[in-house]
């Protein structure tokens, strides 16, 4: 399945996107955000969403420049968006371990300093 924008706002974005996977090899087809399943009703009264609690509707919800948005997806690509967010989330995690660590290290590199300075 082919989920690639076109158009020169496209190009510029996956041209910013490869330079820094090239730079920090990072995984090119990763997602952010959280997906979630909403219902809607179509307005036709003949519809089996008149009775019932409607149409499923999923949606991916992520920042960009510090705005929220919400994109609606389409079933066909649920199974391969739903896989991409959540190797994004698990690459967030893992990039706010290897932080995390770096943070303890530099602590204990002064410890360890002022322990032999001390």
């Amino acid at each position: 399945m082919d989920i690639r924008p076109k158009g020169p706002e496209a190009a510029r974005l996956r041209q910013r996107k490869f330079a820094l996977i090239r730079q920090f090899r990072l995984p090119d087809n990763l997602l952010p955000g959280s997906l979630s399943l909403t219902h809607t009703h179509c307005g036709k009264p003949t519809c089996h969403c008149a009775q019932g609690e409607g149409h499923p509707v999923w949606s991916l919800t992520f920042m960009v420049k510090g705005k929220k948005r919400v994109e609606r997806i389409p079933l066909a690509w649920m199974k391969e968006v739903r896989q991409r967010v959540e190797a994004g989330r698990e690459f967030q995690d893992a990039v706010r371990e290897v932080l995390a660590a770096n943070a303890q290290l530099l602590v204990l590199a002064r410890k360890q300093r002022k322990q032999r300075q001390g």
